[in-house]
């Protein structure tokens, strides 16, 4: 037998971690600023995360959810206060596509309809109603393609009004900010009227903050940056740094009846462990402050390279804390590739000409300068093939 090949992948194979770095097989170090998707919250082997995870792992891995597991409780508990929704309750699971799914279960048992709204450029999964509420056709199967949903543009309010007003809707879902699409941001205003045209409707309103959750905007959750409480919000990514591991959080306008979710590993022993220390990590590092810190160095830095060198090389640059787009021109697309190969550095992609920043929260303002040193020797590297 052998993998089942659906993934591009580059000829580097890590080993090791730690922090901000990553080393392959071959003694070669990284700099990590991509996180493995934005999973990677906390730095890599972060020495209290690993504590945790192994003293648990000496007392008990899993158990089924037929019994009490007190580590939920407490899990729960921290996270409510950490993010500021004490009053909300928690439904553990594996991955941010099972938290969407629960979300729009949710959302369908309370309304009664079946009816979604999701956004142009959304991604929330690949699981049968996420990968149907996500816009990117090619990976929705006719297995997926029955669900009943509708697109509009980010921003659109009279797009969203007109659809709400048919009645037909149990929930709207937006990311708080589109990572996958490359990194564009619902405006603050336009979430503020989704929120309250949501609630004049009778319409669940779905947060997936899979990717720009877990301090990474420089608030706990991208959406806070509006000063709205939808009625559910999702996580996943960053909440175990590594740990899979999902959460639904679910305002108390729900309320539960047993057997309408489930899950067997969801909330296991092992994985509560690993969000806790998160937890823990974020609050007493205060990480979300030097995400917030970081980001903002990133952001001028970049702006004053853009500056520089014009349009003819970066065309935008998009984000919020340490989740950030760099839009390139079609002549330096390459740019990405340089970085890895010759200058060491994990970045990410969106569509073929952006590059995406999701480094770990605790990255240093040194680190963000190797980034931006080897960035601008990639791009005058492209500059000098070209002339």
């Amino acid at each position: 037998m052998k993998a089942f090949d659906v993934y591009k992948l580059w000829p580097i194979e890590p080993v090791k971690a730690e922090g901000c770095s990553v080393w392959d097989k071959d003694g070669v170090k990284y700099l990590d600023m991509y996180g493995g998707h934005a999973v990677i919250s906390v730095g890599h082997a972060h020495p209290v995360y690993n504590k945790v995870v192994k003293d648990q792992l000496d007392k008990i891995s899993f158990y089924s959810n037929s019994v009490i597991n007190s580590l939920q409780t407490e899990l729960a508990l921290k996270l409510g206060k950490v993010s500021g929704y004490e009053n909300y309750s928690l439904f553990l699971s594996n991955s941010g596509a099972e938290a969407n799914e629960n979300a729009l279960k949710l959302a369908s048992f309370h309304t009664g309809k079946s009816k979604i709204l999701a956004f142009k450029g959304a991604f929330h999964g690949r699981s049968s109603g996420a990968v149907a509420v996500t816009d990117i056709p090619k990976i929705v199967s006719p297995f997926n393609s029955y669900h009943k949903v509708e697109f509009v543009p980010v921003n659109d309010i009279e797009a969203v009004k007109s659809c709400l007003n048919s009645g037909e809707y149990a929930a709207v879902i937006i990311e708080g900010i589109q990572g996958v699409a490359g990194i564009y941001e619902p405006e603050a205003g336009f979430l503020r009227e989704l929120s309250e045209l949501t609630k004049s409707c009778g319409v669940v309103l779905i947060l997936d903050e899979v990717q720009s959750g877990y301090g990474r905007t420089g608030k706990f959750f991208a959406h806070q940056h509006a000063g709205i409480k939808p009625d559910i919000i999702t996580t996943a990514k960053g909440m175990g740094n590594g740990f899979p591991i999902g959460g639904t959080l679910i305002s108390p306008l729900f309320v539960p009846v047993q057997g309408m979710l489930g899950t067997t590993f969801g909330g296991n022993h092992l994985a509560c462990a690993a969000a806790t220390a998160v937890l823990d990590i974020i609050d007493s590092g205060n990480l979300i402050a030097k995400a917030a810190e970081a980001g903002d160095y990133l952001m001028d830095k970049l702006a004053k390279i853009q500056e520089r060198y014009g349009k003819e090389v970066i065309l935008d640059i998009r984000g919020r804390g340490l989740m950030i787009g760099i839009d390139m021109s079609d002549k330096y697309i390459p740019v990405r590739d340089s970085l890895l190969f010759t200058e060491k550095i994990f970045t990410g992609g969106a569509k073929s000409n952006i590059i995406r920043l999701l480094p770990p929260l605790n990255i240093t303002l040194e680190e963000c300068d190797v980034f931006l040193e080897s960035f601008v020797r990639c791009v005058e590297k492209i500059k000098n093939e070209q002339k």
